[in-house]
């Protein structure tokens, strides 16, 4: 690999604006090397260490088993050779003359045993010292100078370096990104040109693409480095307000864990009781025809709630290793517990209404029954039976149609009024439902009410489509047959057919009273239509309603509202100052395996920019809106085409959402409920500590 031209320093900006690199001139560097196939290498700066502090650590520690225990931990990065290593050192003071010892002994200041087996031909280092030079508006002093560097055994000379000082990414606060998610779901009138789009294709740099992953896994190298180092005591003194503040917490936690055994119990019971009734095979499937939206979200519901200390609790090891992948997993498993949430107080919410307006909801529903069944249904099955509109239509077959609709509204009125006396219970049981499933349960519950109370309607309307769609069959077939055409459903198109008198008379015989009888049925069909489409439309809300509870990302939404940074979408680079320098040389040193740093004016050349790393962030749409696409789609435009397609061939249109939206069926926990309540307590104690 040829040497490096040029060099990018990833400096964290804490070692600028903050007092640790002043408290002693001599520190070591811990980082990654990142190089490239091109003539260029990245240097990320992930931490420093004193050297009194890693001397004195030396004595009880291994250091390098550290650094192999840190790399271990972290994640695994494309490049096999970028590690995190010790690969140089901070001279505060600017000092000329430095000895890094790198082999067995130690015996000056400024030096580092790395053990026996290390082999000095390819050891990569570099020197920092402070370049005083004032950033214009930025509390960032000093800013780090390259001052040597030796790349593979090589000592680069002639060397472009740009200093790009970074915010450590800290979990809960921000991080780096460089993933860019467009909103792809919105159509531009303007027609972007080529150029446009392969730039929105091409990939990021994959080099890049490690560094941005060594910055995110910084903090917890730093964390992990630091923890191997005895503890400093903390010299707080205790207070009575945190002794009341630990009683308060551990007494919220113990009275919601014991609410929560108590549901765990209730939810066990109906599990039992849901077994025992599946046992008859014809009960479970009339339930399952009768209650099937409320069975669905019941099935999706119960788990949630039996698995929220298990969502609230923290993630894995690996997952903390990188700010990123702790930023990932931590909204994944806050997104479960906070839906159920805000499902049951929006459920509560509906309960306490409907049982303090009981009697007011009972009454309107009444009415509303009550107006439907005379000033709609009666009044336009005998609107139809004359002239409607001025319209002639066949006597005889719309006293058919009008008297059989008049009798099933007749009997289902009857049948309607037995019913009454349980609406209020009804109304309890949505309300008790609401309170302990949540709204999206009391919604499906709804749903299926609603199916239940308008079940002549749907009969009706069945059976009308039928008779609509096989005559509109009929009449297009027989119109086919007259132009000498026929069907084949093979090959799926139209074939050339014959036929002779007598069937041409025939046809013609069966094609004259369907067509004449076709307005008068078209007519009661569009109006059963008409009413069950609006049943339906009022479905079709609730279970909108129903699957925008399920996806929308609370979490999501109230982060983003607090601290947008941790919503990252690529990067961006802000030019500080420009700064050049003519100064030191190296000289590598001899077979003691000592590296000497030895000024020699006019020999070392570098110039580069000081950079500030800057992120953007994603916009509220971007973040809300790709959790949305199963809503898109069921409310797209193909989904309405064949709607409108079904309603003009007589066809059943299906007026629910199905389960796209609802979570994935998670398995029914079994655990004693000792057990279960350690693990509410322990879920809500880790809060805290968090």
């Amino acid at each position: 690999m040829e040497a490096p031209k040029k060099c990018r320093l990833w400096w964290p900006d804490r070692l600028s604006s903050t007092s640790e690199l002043s408290s002693h001139p001599f520190h070591f560097l811990f980082g990654w090397f990142v190089s490239s196939p091109g003539a260029s290498l990245d240097i990320v700066v992930a931490f420093s260490c004193s050297e009194g502090t890693l001397n004195y650590a030396q004595s009880y520690l291994d250091i390098q088993g550290i650094l192999h225990e840190i790399n271990d931990n972290l994640p695994m990065l494309p490049q096999d050779d970028c590690k995190v290593s010790l690969f140089g050192c901070y001279v505060a003071d600017g000092g000329d003359h430095h000895s890094i010892k790198v082999g067995t002994e130690t015996a000056c200041p400024g030096t580092y045993r790395s053990g026996k087996n290390s082999r000095t031909a390819e050891i990569n280092w570099i020197q920092l010292t402070s370049d005083h030079s004032v950033v214009h508006g930025r509390d960032i002093a000093p800013i780090p100078k390259l001052k040597f560097l030796k790349w593979r055994g090589v000592a680069i000379t002639q060397l472009d370096v740009h200093v790009i000082v970074y915010e450590t990414p800290q979990f809960r606060n921000h991080h780096y990104s460089l993933r860019y998610c467009p909103a792809e779901h919105v159509t531009s009138s303007i027609k972007k040109p080529m150029w446009v789009q392969n730039l929105y294709q091409k990939r990021s740099h994959i080099e890049l693409n490690i560094v941005i992953q060594t910055i995110n896994t910084a903090s917890a190298a730093k964390v992990r480095f630091e923890s191997h180092f005895p503890a400093k005591r903390s010299s707080t003194p205790f207070h009575v307000f945190s002794m009341f503040t630990n009683f308060c917490w551990l007494l919220f936690a113990t009275t919601l864990a014991l609410l929560s055994t108590f549901l765990f119990s209730v939810l066990q019971s109906f599990l039992t009781a849901w077994s025992y009734v599946s046992r008859w095979s014809f009960v479970h499937t009339i339930l399952g025809i009768l209650f099937g939206k409320t069975c669905k979200n019941l099935e999706a519901r119960c788990p949630q709630l039996l698995f929220w200390p298990v969502f609230l609790q923290g993630s894995s090891v690996r997952c903390q290793s990188s700010v990123e992948y702790a930023e990932m997993a931590a909204l994944r498993r806050h997104f479960v517990w906070s839906s159920l949430f805000v499902d049951l107080l929006l459920g509560n919410v509906l309960g306490i209404l409907l049982s303090s307006q009981a009697e007011a909801v009972c009454s309107f529903i009444l009415s509303l029954a009550d107006g439907i069944t005379n000033h709609v249904l009666r009044t336009g099955c005998v609107w139809l039976m004359g002239n409607p509109a001025g319209f002639k239509l066949n006597a005889e077959l719309a006293g058919v149609l009008g008297m059989v609709s008049l009798n099933v509204v007749q009997i289902w009125s009857t049948v309607w009024s037995f019913i009454n006396s349980f609406l209020p219970y009804l109304l309890k049981t949505i309300a008790v439902c609401g309170c302990i499933f949540g709204l999206t349960t009391a919604s499906a519950l709804t749903i299926d009410i609603i199916s239940l109370a308008t079940v002549h309607l749907s009969a009706l309307h069945w059976l009308l489509s039928l008779l609509y769609s096989r005559q509109i069959q009929f009449i297009s077939t027989l119109w086919r047959f007259f132009r000498g055409r026929k069907w084949n459903p093979l090959r799926q198109r139209l074939d050339s057919c014959g036929y002779t008198v007598e069937q041409h008379v025939i046809g013609s015989l069966l094609f004259t009273p369907l067509f004449l009888l076709l307005p008068t049925v078209t007519a009661f069909y569009i109006f059963f239509t008409i009413i069950n489409a609006s049943l339906g439309l009022i479905c079709i809300v609730i279970d909108l309603g129903i699957l925008v509870i399920h996806v929308t990302p609370y979490t999501k939404v109230a982060l983003w509202l607090l601290r947008k940074k941790r919503f990252p979408s690529g990067i961006w680079f802000e030019i500080a100052a420009l700064q050049c320098d003519v100064t030191t040389s190296s000289h590598i040193g001899s077979s003691d395996e000592t590296i000497n740093l030895v000024a020699s004016r006019n020999c070392y050349r570098s110039s580069g920019v000081v950079l500030f790393l800057r992120g953007n962030y994603l916009s509220l749409r971007e973040v809300v809106w790709p959790h949305y696409s199963c809503v898109s789609s069921a409310v797209s435009r193909s989904s309405m085409a064949s709607s409108a397609y079904g309603v003009l061939t007589g066809k059943r249109i299906s007026y629910t959402l199905g389960t796209s939206g609802l979570p994935r069926k998670l398995p029914w926990m079994v655990v004693p409920y000792k057990v279960y309540w350690h693990l509410c307590c322990d879920a809500i104690l880790s809060c805290r500590k968090d």
